[in-house]
């Protein structure tokens, strides 16, 4: 009998509780003002390897060396999804670098934001995802080696 009452009490308390909506909110955030930012923030952008967002134009191409996604998060507690957003941006965009690096390359072109099913290509935005603790961001683009004397 006490093991019932027990059960039908745990019962009860879950039901009074109300169910909390996960947040998934996305937005499109400028990359000028989160590239703006960069030094700011623990993971920093390099010169040595050059960032084309969208179809912005770049410098005549030596060789392709692959595409490669870089998805980053960041802690959203105590930040505007905005700073949360551009935290985790740098930190994509910087992942994309290393690549690079590792790769041989010296440039990533036509990178876009990829956040879960949506392929958003821009020059002048990315693409974030916020929930209620986390933000995110992923990045895909070409790592190429620009034609000599190009970057």
């Amino acid at each position: 009998m006490r093991t019932k009452l027990t059960m039908t009490l745990a019962v009860l308390a879950l039901g009074a509780i109300a169910p909390a909506e996960a947040r998934d909110d996305k937005h499109m955030f400028p990359i000028k003002a989160a590239l703006g930012k960069s030094q700011q923030y623990k993971e920093k952008l390099e010169s040595d390897i050059a960032l084309y967002f969208g179809k912005q134009k770049a410098p005549a191409v030596g060789k392709r060396i692959g595409e490669y996604t870089s998805n980053k998060k960041t802690n959203g507690f105590n930040k505007s999804d905005q700073e949360a957003c551009d935290i985790a941006f740098i930190s994509a965009a910087a992942a994309l670098q290393d690549r690079a690096r590792r790769e041989g390359g010296n440039a990533v072109i036509n990178i876009r934001s990829v956040y879960r099913n949506d392929n958003v290509a821009s020059e002048t935005e990315y693409l974030c995802g916020s929930g209620a603790v986390m933000s995110g961001v992923a990045l895909r683009g070409t790592v190429v080696t620009l034609a000599k004397g190009k970057k």
